[in-house]
């Protein structure tokens, strides 16, 4: 018996999701370029975490690599949603902050490098709360200033998803890509329930949540550029794509009166279903 075309392509991927964040890092680069700064042999552990009985991670949580995209200087960041739900303390906050911050040293002095966000993350470690959230201010800030001189790209592929502080990341970044699989939202359905009730939100209704912050839905309304397979080979291209074609038009956050205007066409009282949201807040030309 013959396997159907789209189940044979699913078992032929090579998953993007299932790879730590070490490989994630080496998959989007060149191969042969991968260099890893400030690695798990340099210790850089949170100092705050054993005072709370928790088991450190050498990197943190975050792997940071120089490297090559097409022969050009490149530097991706990613974060392992495997440790502590990819949560930003004190320590990977300021890796992710110091990497782009040099990027946009380089940026300044003529010398661009491409910067790739592989974001599966929770937001702020609560363990390390005002640390961690000041770490994500200075990510943030860094982002705005350096995709004036060079495109800012993030992947959200899935597992974890990306929320809190570090969904601002995503929304501030140049490009956005992201997989079926991938979540995107200000709060993670976990806590919306707990804040809200099960009346609002069931964190164990899988398909009710992809269909509100899954990646499809994200694409579909606009606040993301790039859907994409949970494939190392297609994120890979999608990533070298964005930068290839990246356009010269305000980014999605610059664009204040687009998003007025959507939230204006919204009814509060009665929100509407995703669905609907989709035929409301379709794709803009060139969105």
């Amino acid at each position: 018996m013959s396997t159907p075309p789209e189940r044979a392509r699913f078992l032929a991927r090579d998953s993007f999701i299932e790879l730590t964040a070490r490989e994630r890092a080496v998959r989007v680069l060149d191969a042969g370029s991968f260099r890893e700064l400030a690695g798990p042999f340099d210790r850089l552990t949170s100092p705050w975490l054993p005072l709370q009985d928790i088991v450190t991670q050498a990197d943190d949580g975050v792997v940071i690599a120089r490297g090559t995209l097409e022969g050009h200087a490149a530097v991706v960041a990613s974060i392992e949603g495997a440790y502590q739900g990819g949560s930003i303390g004190e320590v990977s906050g300021a890796k992710l902050a110091g990497a782009l911050e040099l990027a946009l040293r380089d940026a300044g002095r003529g010398r661009p490098v491409r910067p790739v966000l592989l974001l599966e993350t929770g937001g702020v470690r609560l363990q390390e709360a005002n640390l961690g959230l000041a770490a994500i201010a200075e990510v943030h800030a860094a982002i705005v200033a350096l995709r004036r001189h060079v495109p800012v790209v993030a992947v959200v592929a899935g597992a974890v998803g990306c929320f809190g502080g570090m969904s601002l990341a995503a929304a501030l970044a140049s490009h956005l890509i992201v997989t079926r699989q991938a979540r995107l939202g200000m709060n993670g359905p976990e806590v919306i329930e707990q804040e809200a009730g099960l009346a609002e939100l069931d964190a164990l209704d899988r398909a009710r949540i992809w269909s509100l912050m899954g990646g499809e839905q994200r694409y579909a309304t606009g606040f993301a550029d790039a859907l994409v397979e949970d494939d190392a080979a297609a994120i890979g291209a999608a990533v070298r794509s964005a930068f290839a074609s990246a356009a010269g038009g305000a980014p999605r956050s610059e664009r204040v009166a687009s998003l007025s205007a959507r939230l204006a066409a919204i009814d509060a009282a009665h929100p509407p279903e995703p669905a609907a949201l989709r035929a409301l807040w379709a794709r803009e030309t060139g969105a």
